[in-house]
């Protein structure tokens, strides 16, 4: 099979990793990719990755007989409808069904119509409207812009000046909702209609520093495992979450194709759904991927034509992925440091890049979450080793937490 992998971070060369190792690929093309897998995959980098018409055009000349959407902007963009509409089979759901990632007041409506457990919230369509809001409000609470923000479009204000601060940045529409308190969940399922299997439970760690301090990030480190969560909490999520939202997007007309991410907190009264995504978790997946032991292209290709497996095949072991970061990371960043000790790292985990950039002096670094280590086993092996790998690595400004899954 000739296969398009769209993105260009730590996910999609997780991604890309595993779609090599199936003795179905035949080549895999990776849109515009990072430095890694350099030989080993065609680098696509004169396309814009959400310029639909362009990249169908392209895929049918190649002959692609698949695509994978990693990252959630080709889906609000449509790039999914542009390559089906041309007959390529496409691993990722449609624009219309992208929006229960792409607008947070959309996926609100659609939960409070479904009956599905979230917070409090009320829609608000700019600052203005925030401000007023609040005083209807008391701290801590949430404000979260309407849109796409890679993850950190999101405040918990602990303080109502706090609140009012984020109400005042937002550049359009926002949601202002109830604090939630409890251990967040990431459940990601495979999806099509309204038949699903689950992945393997995973928690990502969203906050800059350590004890879950400082600024909102696109996620420093995850944990995965089924010990997460007993088989019961499993069931209630299925029943009251997944079930609920995949009926109400079809019943929208907009029925879900690819991975639904339900990003959970597990609080005193049940868990209820902080945000849905539409695509693999970043950092979740480099973690997710250590366990999961069937053919990533073979299901991935199944999901994409219309079938969905009865079962995956899983470790039963730990996972953990942890991020290194740029100095000055979530916020700006410089780049263009070399990056050293990234062969004596790969002896002991798994290196996945994500802003990372191949030049005549060598791999630099090119944003804000530079690199993702990733190992398995028992929990504290699978700590140790990646954060053993963490010390073998170098390049100014580099941080990163030093507590992912220390306290499960």
């Amino acid at each position: 099979m000739q296969v398009l992998l769209i993105g260009a971070g730590a996910r999609e060369h997780a991604l890309a990793a595993r779609l090599l190792e199936s003795p179905a690929l035949g080549r895999l093309y990776w849109l515009p990719g990072n430095a890694a897998l350099e030989g080993r995959v065609a680098k696509v980098g004169e396309i814009d990755p959400c310029d639909g018409p362009r990249i169908a055009t392209w895929a049918q000349r190649q002959g692609i007989d698949l695509a994978v959407i990693g990252p959630e902007a080709p889906l609000l963009a449509g790039v999914s409808d542009c390559l089906e509409e041309v007959g390529i089979p496409c691993f990722g759901p449609s624009r219309a069904a992208a929006r229960l990632e792409g607008s947070k007041a959309f996926a609100k409506d659609l939960m409070a119509q479904a009956g599905i457990p979230t917070a409090r919230y009320v829609k608000v369509s700019g600052p203005r409207e925030a401000l007023e809001a609040l005083k209807e409000w008391s701290a801590p609470l949430v404000v979260k812009a309407d849109g796409l923000a890679a993850g950190k479009g999101v405040t918990v204000a602990r303080t109502l000046e706090e609140a009012q601060g984020a109400a005042k940045s937002l550049e359009g529409p926002g949601v202002i909702e109830e604090y939630l308190e409890g251990r967040e969940l990431s459940y990601m399922v495979l999806a099509h209609g309204q038949e699903y299997v689950a992945l393997v439970p995973s928690q990502d760690y969203k906050r800059v520093g350590d004890g879950d301090t400082g600024a909102n990030t696109g996620g420093m480190g995850a944990v995965a495992g089924f010990g997460l969560i007993s088989q019961s909490l499993q069931q209630e999520i299925s029943c009251n979450i997944i079930k609920p939202a995949l009926a109400a997007m079809a019943r929208a007309g907009a029925p879900f194709k690819g991975v639904l991410y339900a990003g959970l907190m597990l609080t005193a009264q049940g868990p209820k759904v902080l945000e849905f995504n539409v695509r693999f978790g970043d950092p979740e997946t480099q973690a997710i991927l250590q366990l999961w032991e069937d053919d990533l292209l073979e299901v991935l290709n199944a999901v994409a034509r219309g079938g969905m497996p009865q079962r995956l095949l899983w470790s039963q072991d730990w996972a953990l992925s942890l991020v290194l970061a740029s100095g000055g990371y979530p916020g700006p960043c410089e780049t263009g440091f070399p990056i050293a000790g990234l062969d004596a790292a790969m002896e002991h985990v798994r290196v996945y890049h994500a802003g990372t950039r191949l030049t005549q002096e060598g791999i630099v670094t090119a944003g804000g979450r530079v690199l993702t280590l990733a190992a398995r086993g028992g929990l504290e092996l699978a700590r140790e080793r990646v954060y053993a790998a963490a010390a073998k690595i170098h390049f100014p400004g580099l941080h990163y937490r030093r507590d992912i899954g220390k306290y499960l």
